[in-house]
C-alpha cells in the first residue's frame, strides 16, 4: 500500500484528505491511501515518521510550513528562497522539500488578474505569504505586507495603516490569514471595505467557506473576488506529480 498524508494542526476541515480520497477512487488507485496526521508540535514529526516508515509523501499546512524546514534533508530552489515548505517527498529515508504554493497561487491568481493590478496588499506573514511574496516578485507586482503588529521593514504596515488612499493605490488584496475559515466564518481582516471599488481584486487563500466575509464584503463593493479552491487543486496535483516523479 502506498501511503501519503498531511501534517498540521488542526486538520479537521483540511482540503487535501477529501481531494485525494476522491482522486484515488475515481482513478481506481486501490493501492493508495492519504491520511491526516494532526501534530500538536512539529517535533512530533520524527515520531510519526518512525511509526510510518512506508510514507512516500506529506503535505504540510498551518502552522508548520516554516517550522518543518529544519527536518528536511534537501530542498528545492523555491524552498531555499522562500524558507517555507508545503510538500515533502520521502525517498530512501530522506525528506526532500518542495513548495507547491508557488505554482498554485500563480496560476490561480492569473485567471482574473487585470493590467491595472500592479500593487498588492498581502494580509498575513506566515508560510503562505512567503510563497506569495516570491510569486509577486516574479510577476513584478509591488506589495506591502499587512500585519496586526508593527514590524521592522519598508514593506510592512499594520491594519490601521490601510486607508482610503492606500486602497486607491493597492488594488490587489490577498488574504493569507485564517480569518474567516470554517468554523469561524464571521471573522474577516479589518480593512475599510467601504473604499473598495470595481477596480479591486480580492483573493482569499481560504476555500471553506467558498465565500468568506472578506470576499463577500469585497463583492458588495463591486470587486473581483476569488477563493482558494483552484489554488489548492493545483497544489494537490503538483504534489502528486512530485511524489510520482
Amino acid at each position: 500500500m502506498r501511503k501519503f498524508g498531511l501534517i498540521g494542526f488542526p486538520l479537521s476541515h483540511s482540503f487535501s484528505p477529501g481531494y485525494f480520497a476522491n482522486k484515488f477512487a475515481e482513478e481506481g488507485l486501490n493501492n493508495c491511501v492519504y491520511e491526516s496526521y494532526p501534530l500538536k508540535a512539529i517535533n512530533e514529526l520524527k515520531q510519526l515518521l518512525e511509526k510510518n516508515k512506508d510514507l512516500e509523501g506529506l503535505n504540510v499546512t498551518i502552522p508548520y510550513k516554516k517550522k518543518v524546514i529544519r527536518f528536511l534533508d534537501e530542498g528545492s530552489n523555491e524552498v531555499k528562497k522562500i524558507v517555507a515548505c508545503n510538500c515533502i517527498k520521502i525517498k530512501d529515508g530522506k525528506l526532500i522539500g518542495y513548495n507547491t504554493d508557488v505554482s498554485g497561487f500563480e496560476l490561480s491568481l492569473l485567471s482574473l488578474l487585470q493590467p491595472h493590478h500592479t500593487k498588492a496588499l498581502v494580509m498575513g506573514t506566515g508560510g503562505a505569504a512567503a510563497a506569495i511574496k516570491y510569486v509577486l516578485n516574479k510577476m513584478k507586482i509591488d506589495f506591502l505586507f499587512v500585519s496586526r503588529y508593527k514590524k521592522i521593514g519598508r514593506n510592512f504596515i499594520t491594519y490601521s495603516d490601510v486607508t482610503k488612499n492606500v486602497l486607491k493605490e493597492y488594488t490587489l488584496i490577498i488574504n493569507t490569514t485564517p480569518l474567516g475559515m470554517f468554523p469561524d466564518i464571521d471573522q474577516y481582516p479589518a480593512i475599510p471595505y467601504q473604499y473598495l471599488t470595481g477596480h479591486h481584486y480580492l483573493f482569499d487563500c481560504i476555500y471553506n467557506p467558498a465565500e468568506t466575509q472578506f470576499l463577500k464584503k469585497g463583492k458588495e463593493q463591486g470587486a473581483i473576488t476569488k477563493n482558494g479552491e483552484d489554488m489548492l487543486v493545483i497544489q494537490a496535483d503538483e504534489s502528486w506529480r512530485i511524489w510520482n516523479n
